[in-house]
């Protein structure tokens, strides 16, 4: 008989061995099949999250005039409604980051997306301007920054080693696709049917969105016993980071005492003073303003989205495999080059050859720069990365918020939206240099100590 003793030393041993095994991930049977990795379903349904999340993004341009004619608010008090949503839906972001951390990205993006619903439900009760800003400007943007391209860069980081600048490139794509399935139906019905039931289809796609994320979506490549797609070893989930917003600004502070943060912060408010702040918001009014209808503008706009797709991805697969600083250069001086163009192609109301060349030309280039943006974050900033990026979003909301408002303030002054699209072209030429700039050589972990 096995003494005591050994009985127990055997027992022990087993035991330690099987926590250990517990700790490793599952690792497939000999006649297992090859299986799609985890990190891809992750991938896909923080796409449909982002699509369903951008029913917000369609409206703002749409609800211009409508607004102004129902309750003849000036176009520059509309556009300050705007701005708030534009400014919080960047400075959230970095915040929104953090809280990922401390309290999973599921349980922050299903909150968001209820206080987006929220926000654009009670659109249909307001009287007043300040309600709009309330309902538009502050809950749908807090509720947008918690679903900010932060969201995308988390996922890309927790669930991805490999292919990282393709991933983040359909991630930000996503924000388009939405565009285009929900531009010409929100443009249909405020044409049909006033833009109230516009309002409450957004709230009910954010709400449509919510069981997806909460079912499917999961915080980490452990949550199930997988390694993050392209890495060699089983990487283990960190425990909650306490301190969500001290972390945030301290990541800011430690930021911002080094030259790249600025620059990236410089390119990217310009980049959303030319695509957020400008066309998404003023382009359709600028187009209703030459005589061409509603829905017709809304759908050119749309079809920006389509080729926004195809180029954000393509910028995904160019960032994996040229220098960043250089394609954000090329992306910048082309967006320039358009905008300068675009005052002689709206002279006419029609949709002519030299229009749809514009919209084809703009769309491929309208949100490329965000693949080698967040590439160069990362480089410069590594584990911080997300954070960091959250506070260079924030400057780009910050940008396109100042646009969407002076844009407005500029058709009330001068009768036309010209001096914008020219002042933006002429941005577009500063950034471009900005991004030649940075350096190569990443800050290290030194340097954010």
């Amino acid at each position: 008989m096995e003494p005591a003793a050994g009985r127990k030393l055997y027992v022990v041993t087993q035991t330690s061995e099987a926590a250990a095994v517990a700790q490793q991930p599952p690792k497939p049977g000999r006649g297992s099949r090859i299986r799609v990795h985890r990190a891809w379903f992750v991938a896909a349904v923080t796409f449909v999250t982002i699509i369903g999340a951008a029913a917000f993004r369609s409206v703002p341009g749409l609800l211009i005039d409508p607004l102004h004619d129902e309750f003849d608010w000036s176009r520059g008090t509309i556009g300050a409604a705007v701005s708030v949503n534009l400014a919080l839906y960047g400075l959230t972001a970095p915040f929104a980051a953090a809280l990922m951390d401390r309290f999973g990205i599921r349980r922050v993006v299903a909150v968001a997306l209820t206080v987006i619903a929220l926000g654009s439900g009670l659109t249909v009760w307001m009287t007043a301007a300040w309600q709009l800003m309330l309902c538009w400007g502050l809950l749908v943007g807090l509720g947008s920054g918690s679903m900010a391209l932060a969201f995308a860069a988390t996922v890309t980081n927790r669930w991805f080693t490999e292919r990282r600048g393709l991933v983040s490139g359909i991630l930000t794509a996503a924000s388009a696709s939405g565009q285009l399935i929900f531009l010409p139906l929100l443009s249909w019905i405020v044409e049909r049917h006033d833009w109230r039931p516009a309002a409450v289809t957004v709230a009910l796609a954010a709400l449509a969105v919510v069981p997806f994320v909460w079912l499917l979506l999961r915080d980490h490549p452990a949550d199930v016993g997988q390694k993050p797609y392209g890495a060699t070893e089983f990487v283990p989930k960190p425990a909650p980071v306490p301190g969500a917003a001290r972390r945030a600004v301290t990541v800011l502070f430690s930021a911002a005492r080094t030259g790249p943060f600025w620059l990236l912060a410089g390119t990217f408010a310009i980049c959303g003073a030319s695509t957020n702040g400008l066309i998404q918001t003023h382009f359709v009014p600028a187009a209703h303003d030459h005589g061409m209808p509603l829905t017709t503008a809304a759908s050119l706009l749309a079809v920006i989205g389509v080729f926004d797709v195809v180029g954000t991805i393509a910028s995904g697969w160019f960032t994996d495999r040229f220098e960043a600083r250089r394609l954000l250069a090329v992306y910048y001086s082309l967006r320039g080059v358009s905008l300068l163009f675009l005052p002689l192609l709206l002279v006419t109301p029609g949709v002519q050859p030299p229009m749809i060349f514009f919209i084809v030309f703009y769309g491929l280039d309208w949100v490329a720069t965000v693949p080698p943006t967040l590439a160069l974050c990362r480089e410069q900033y590594g584990e911080d990365s997300a954070i960091v990026f959250g506070w260079v979003l924030a400057s780009h909301q910050v940008g396109a918020a100042l646009v969407a408002f002076l844009g407005g303030l500029a058709r009330d002054t001068f009768g036309s939206y010209d001096v914008v699209w020219y002042a933006s072209g002429a941005l577009c030429a500063v950034a471009a240099l900005m991004a030649l700039v940075i350096r190569r050589r990443g800050v290290g972990a030194e340097a954010m100590a």
